[in-house]
């Protein structure tokens, strides 16, 4: 089957752009998995698919699959590159969305200066619903993070974190390091992402912080590993940091594929991210039964 595909960034997050507003492609996982292979397929960090709107009030739907093939439920730097698609796509003239996605409606509009601010909903903390088993666990402050303090492994000399744990829609739990550039994403990362304390995978999230307004982020994201940015990780990154006393909004996160801006006002209040979104190429590819 051949499929036409857009491929987009946003911060260097990259991703494979679906157009299903006419018919829906019929993919499953390997197909999925396929696409996002750096080489035998395009190439991204996630797939994200366009939908007609499921309803009154909405004006599309859109479907997030990671790498490894299996859906998640949000993806910020995703949802910028996914308004700027239906755009530059003439799906849409509207400066401003709402977007039904997995995890609920997200409203993404365009910015003076070109960049996408996306209203991301407002966080949530009860450990039940990111989720995360706090089961016989004491916060270690009194945040609505925690933080909460994990072993990462059985043996005796295995590392302990403390982790800031939320859901900005998909699991995050965030870390606060001295250097992110030197801080142990790749061996922390998988260890945090499958910890048994999280039923649904998790998020693994390095954040260093300059000032009360800048911050340097790294992210392990679940079923695609380290990327150059995350956008629900910048989010839960600056909320954690906002909830544990280190930061005030916004703040400009400095990620490895660019530059995001966050924005919160505190418990239930929705939190605004703004960043870039840019295409990269646009072309066909066969894609194996």
């Amino acid at each position: 089957m051949r499929i036409r595909f857009t491929k987009m960034h946003g911060a260097g997050n990259d991703f494979v752009v679906l157009d299903e507003t006419r018919g829906r492609l019929g993919l499953h996982a390997d197909q999925y998995r396929f696409l996002a292979d750096r080489h035998f397929g395009v190439g991204a960090d996630q797939i994200l698919t366009v939908r007609p709107s499921t309803g009154p009030g909405v004006d599309f739907e859109y479907v997030i699959h990671n790498a490894d093939g299996g859906e998640v439920e949000q993806c910020g730097n995703g949802a910028r590159c996914f308004f700027q698609y239906v755009r530059e796509h003439g799906l849409t003239d509207k400066a401003a969305l709402r977007v039904h996605t997995a995890a609920g409606v997200i409203a993404p509009a365009m910015e003076p200066d070109g960049r996408v601010t996306v209203d991301m909903g407002a966080p949530v903390f009860e450990p039940a619903r990111v989720p995360f088993d706090a089961a016989g666990l004491s916060p270690q402050g009194e945040s609505l993070v925690g933080p909460w303090k994990l072993a990462l492994g059985t043996e005796a000399d295995s590392p302990t974190v403390e982790l800031a744990v939320l859901s900005m829609g998909n699991p995050h739990a965030v870390q606060r390091v001295d250097d992110v550039d030197s801080a142990p994403v790749a061996a922390q990362g998988p260890l945090i992402e499958h910890h048994p304390r999280f039923p649904n995978r998790v998020n693994a999230g390095f954040l260093q912080v300059l000032d009360r307004r800048h911050v340097k982020l790294r992210v392990y994201e679940r079923g695609a590993g380290e990327t150059l940015a995350c956008g629900t990780g910048a989010c839960a990154a600056v909320v954690g940091g906002i909830q544990q006393g280190w930061l005030d909004s916004p703040v400009d996160v400095q990620t490895r594929g660019g530059l995001l801006t966050i924005a919160w006002d505190g418990p239930g209040q929705p939190v605004r991210m703004t960043g870039p979104a840019q295409t990269v190429f646009e072309g066909e590819i066969d894609i194996p039964a």
